[in-house]
């Protein structure tokens, strides 16, 4: 039987065409893009936008091409270009580079510092002084006019202990000490026919500055040679009229041969010799003790004791806080600039870092509680009748009036003796204090603790009165004073004199600092005295950290009693040759701010 043929079958193989491309068809119907134009709909709400592009058209063409990065390349070819020729001449940047040792910070005025950095690298004492008064003239106040004026008058001088920068030496001299021999023939041409030694010294019209606590420290050396200090002894008289004048100058606390007493009947070169010694020696005192000692140092104690141990919401917190305000800051600026080892005191101070640490590790030691508590300070001096001492008038007041501001406070937050001596942050606070600050020192007379609330209330008046009033009186005449360097010389570079031999006008400048050493200091000062633009006077508390009616009626009641005191200065001011406007309440920060 043949095989089938399998051509037949193979003819169901049309059956094939019924492939699904049919249904690309209904695709179609899918593919409308008509529902895309609706797109378009949306384009048309950014042309709305567009108008802010006529901002740009006014400068298209012409100067886009200015602010595309390309005019950067220009900026390398610089030294190629023409331009570039006027400027070649900046080589002589080079001596600029004795940079490395700036003396002053930048908060120098740029015209300042330009004068002063002319004479940076003359290390030669100033050929005459008129050439100093000179250099200095456009850096002038009227306080500074004054003093170059008077800087050599013996009641000027004088003037200084009652109303300087440093009106917290003098003390009345009922006996003179064993190491100073004057004698009443000695002042009899000061005092005149119609009294005696004896009979001033009974009346209280004696006076001594005692510079003891200067003896024996070392000294540093600047540009090559040594330095010194002196520890003099001045004995000065006040006159019926109010005018304390020098009477004795001894340069030494070993009296003999080698160490003559100074008399204001001296060739004249001498006598200025001998009272730019002393200037010499109160600089060191004021800016170590009375200053650095008793505002920064301190003032730092009492702001770190502040933070560690009262919390925000203790009212002493509130009460205490707005008188630390840059405080530590402070104090760490002053120990990279000007304590630091190679910084300010070692190019320009005569006792340089090494002597200024002995100096406030011995003045520490001394340093009584007494002399912190202004009322107790005046007292233990024997300066309360003083006439003339514009420090101890306005200072009295201020204290008053912190005492009675802490004191209603302290009234309202602490109601018995109990309270306090139950407080343990108030305790950990002040013995903090007494550790850190005094050293655990018992006779010093510094509390360790606190029984009572009188007791709490000296205290806080203590602190408040150190980190303000006491701060303003020690700082803000610096430069007014000392700008004129005769007047507080802070580097002598000729031992003091055993004779009385005459002397030239170039031999007094000979002893006195050198002109790179004055620039230095006088760069310090300026920024030492500059008012931070953000003051906020004594009394001005705009944080506002007490709440209550009465703390704040409190506030506004020490508010208007310093306005008072402040206009009481301002009307005393107005009738003196020399105004003292360091203890009106409007120029007193309420912190060591500066």
């Amino acid at each position: 039987m043949p095989p089938v043929s399998p051509h037949p079958p193979h003819v169901p193989t049309p059956p094939a065409p019924p492939a699904p491309p049919p249904q690309c068809p209904p695709v179609s119907p899918c593919v409308p893009t008509p529902p895309i134009p609706p797109c378009p709909p949306r384009v048309p709400p950014c042309p709305p936008r567009v108008p802010r592009a006529p901002r740009v058209p006014p400068c298209p063409t012409p100067r886009v091409p200015p602010r595309v990065p390309t005019p950067c390349p220009p900026c390398p070819p610089v030294s190629p270009t023409p331009h570039a020729p006027p400027r070649v001449p900046t080589p002589p940047r080079p001596p600029v580079s004795p940079r490395p040792t700036p003396p002053v910070s930048p908060r120098v005025p740029r015209h300042l510092e330009a004068k002063l950095r002319g004479f940076l690298d003359r290390p030669s004492s100033w050929q005459s002084l008129e050439a100093l008064a000179r250099v200095f003239c456009c850096f002038h106040t009227p306080v500074t006019e004054y003093v170059v004026q008077h800087w050599q008058d013996d009641a000027f001088f004088g003037e200084q202990y009652l109303s300087g920068v440093n009106p917290v030496l003098l003390r009345r001299c009922s006996r003179l000490p064993p190491n100073f021999p004057v004698t009443p023939p000695m002042v009899a041409p000061s005092l005149g026919p119609a009294t005696h030694l004896q009979r001033e010294m009974e009346e209280g019209n004696i006076y001594l500055a005692d510079y003891a606590v200067l003896e024996g420290l070392p000294t540093a050396e600047i540009d090559g040679r040594p330095t010194y200090v002196a520890a003099p002894l001045c004995l000065l008289h006040q006159r019926p009229d109010g005018q304390l004048l020098p009477l004795a100058i001894q340069l030494s606390q070993r009296p003999g041969p080698q160490a003559p007493i100074f008399l204001p009947g001296d060739p004249p070169w001498v006598w200025a010799l001998a009272k730019a010694w002393v200037r010499s020696a109160e600089f060191h005192v004021h800016e170590a003790l009375s200053h650095l000692l008793r505002s920064h140092l301190l003032g730092e104690v009492y702001a770190l004791a502040t933070l560690r141990h009262l919390p925000p919401a203790h009212p002493l917190f509130k009460l205490l806080v707005p008188h630390t305000r840059f405080t530590v800051h402070i104090a760490a600026l002053a120990r990279r600039f000007l304590l630091n080892p190679g910084g300010v005191f070692d190019r320009a101070v005569a006792l340089g870092r090494r002597g200024l640490l002995r100096l406030l590790a011995r003045g520490l030691r001394e340093l009584p509680y007494a002399a912190l508590v202004l009322p107790r300070d005046l007292r233990r001096r024997g300066v309360t009748r003083t006439r003339r001492y514009h420090f101890a008038e306005d200072a009295r007041r201020i204290w008053a009036a912190i005492r009675s501001f802490v004191k209603g406070i302290v009234g309202h937050y602490y109601p018995c003796d109990g309270a306090v001596r139950g407080d343990a942050e108030l305790q950990a606070w002040v013995g903090e204090i007494f550790r850190r600050g005094f050293l655990a020192r018992r006779r010093s007379g510094v509390p360790s603790r606190l029984a009572s609330a009188r007791q709490l209330v000296t205290f806080l008046t203590m602190v408040i009165y150190s980190c303000s009033a006491h701060h303003a009186a020690t700082n803000s005449g610096q430069f007014e004073l000392g700008a004129f360097m005769p007047n507080m010389p802070a580097a002598m570079r000729e031992p003091p004199p055993q004779t009385k031999a005459p002397l030239s006008e170039a031999q007094f400048l000979a002893s006195l600092s050198a002109m790179n050493t004055t620039a230095v200091t006088l760069g310090v000062l300026w920024v030492l005295r500059n008012e931070p633009f953000d003051m906020r006077p004594l009394g001005c508390y705009p944080e506002q950290h007490f709440t209550e009616e009465t703390p704040q009626r409190l506030i506004r009641a020490f508010q208007r009693r310093l306005a008072a005191i402040s206009r009481r200065i301002r009307r005393r001011n107005a009738g003196l040759a020399l105004p003292y406007a360091y203890l009106d309440p409007a120029a007193i920060e309420n912190s060591v701010a500066i």
